[in-house]
């Protein structure tokens, strides 16, 4: 394989035809709804939950400790500043909506064309992230997803890049949505106590059954947009014929 070429980052890419955007739909679906499967990859949508937390955190001026990321899928992002206030109640409503958010700007970017930048920014964030990790697992794991994106945007040829591309964002936008539904069931059972809609609820007064049907809401919204940005051109060219 013929290595990227960096005239390339900003090149914009022909979209693949509609039956690969929904296959790649239907491939991240499987990931999400299969059970094992999801238990192998939802440590994706961690990395993307903590990196949501820590980028609210260093745009409200928190100062941003550390991140983990654990082996059962779990992290934590530890910030320091004023334990109540905004700054704090933006940072702690970040993470739940994080995923379906950066799947639906990565929508954006796919759907104008602009693969192997996005396949570079995703590199960026990683990176960002790498620096603040504070445990060993969660340098391996962005390690290891880093280095495949790397090899990904580099050395396959354009097509690989963009069905790669669009089962995952179509995996960020699907998965965005699952851990909310979970978080969701094991509040009725009690077995959260201290989770992100918990603490807004101490912050603001506001209840964490109203958080999670806004994170819900934005997930559910986040996935409709995004999905239409995926596919809406090609439906529009079929209706037009």
């Amino acid at each position: 394989m013929t290595p990227l070429n960096l005239h390339e980052l900003t090149a914009i890419q022909p979209p693949p035809p509609l039956w690969l955007i929904v296959l790649s739909g239907c491939a991240a679906l499987a990931l999400v709804a299969y059970g094992p499967a999801w238990h192998a990859t939802r440590g994706l949508i961690t990395i993307a939950h903590e990196g949501g937390h820590a980028l609210a955190a260093v745009l409200t001026r928190r100062r941003l400790s550390g991140i983990r990321l654990h082996s059962d899928t779990s992290g934590v992002t530890l910030t320091r500043g004023r334990p109540t206030g905004p700054g704090m109640i933006v940072t702690a409503a970040a993470g739940y909506v994080a995923p379906s958010l950066i799947g639906l700007g990565a929508a954006w970017l796919l759907a104008a064309g602009h693969v192997t930048l996005l396949l570079w920014a995703v590199l960026a964030l990683l990176a960002c992230m790498l620096l603040m990790i504070r445990n060993f697992f969660g340098a391996v794991a962005l390690l290891v997803v880093g280095g495949a994106i790397f090899a990904l945007s580099w050395f396959a040829p354009p097509e690989v890049r963009a069905a790669c591309a669009h089962a995952g964002v179509w995996f960020l936008l699907l998965g965005g949505v699952r851990p909310i539904l979970e978080l969701r069931s094991k509040r009725r059972r009690g077995r959260t106590p201290d989770s992100d809609p918990d603490q807004l609820a101490r912050l603001t007064r506001v209840p964490a059954g109203l958080w999670v049907v806004f994170f819900l809401f934005v997930s559910v919204a986040a996935l409709a947009a995004g999905g239409y940005m995926l596919i809406g051109g090609h439906l529009i060219e079929l209706t037009a014929r």
